[in-house]
């Protein structure tokens, strides 16, 4: 009796795990963080967790901003992460900055997400990516030897004037907020 041999199933990627094409162009390397740092950050209008438009220069006008990109809600890494910064919001509020959160997710996997968590601070949608790549933590990912494009966790501090003062690249969430916080107290 002839078997027959079926393709390997292969997981699907989520929307914050595009796949990779094959074959990647000369050329093509992403930005590296730290070259934003001392430059004007990219703007943007994202929409909230509750739809509402939110630019980074309305943002600025009150302070410094702590903007963070993570790879999706409701995750055990991203979670911590969030929690994290909503915990430290009072201190980081007193440094004279506020924390925005970004990710792929939909405004209302966002909502969701602060709900069941009690966040502070708001999260923007990117759906298209559009953001993550103009600030270079759009990335080449493996898990379980599989390739993926997806969000690296990066944060950056952004000044009144539009300045990146500060890039945290490829962050380990355990002591991170306490790492902002000092980077906030040096003089910029």
């Amino acid at each position: 009796m002839a078997r027959t041999s079926q393709p390997p199933v292969r997981p699907k990627a989520t929307r914050a795990m595009t796949r990779i094409p094959p074959a990647k162009k000369a050329g093509a390397a992403y930005t590296g963080l730290s070259d934003l740092e001392g430059k004007r950050a990219p703007d943007f209008t994202l929409p909230d967790q509750d739809g509402n438009p939110v630019s980074l220069h309305e943002l600025r006008q009150r302070g410094d901003v702590v903007l963070y990109f993570y790879p999706k809600d409701m995750t055990p890494g991203c979670t911590a992460e969030a929690c994290s910064f909503s915990d430290k919001l009072d201190l980081l509020r007193i440094a004279g900055a506020q924390v925005v959160g970004v990710s792929a997710d939909s405004p209302a996997s966002h909502q969701k997400f602060i709900e069941k968590n009690g966040l502070r601070f708001p999260l923007l949608s990117d759906p298209g990516n559009e953001i993550t790549k103009a600030y270079g933590v759009y990335k080449r990912k493996s898990l379980y030897g599989r390739e993926f494009m997806g969000i690296e966790r990066s944060t950056f501090i952004i000044g009144r004037g539009g300045i990146v003062r500060r890039v945290f690249p490829k962050v380990k969430v355990k002591g991170h907020v306490e790492q902002v916080l000092a980077a906030l107290a040096e003089p910029g």
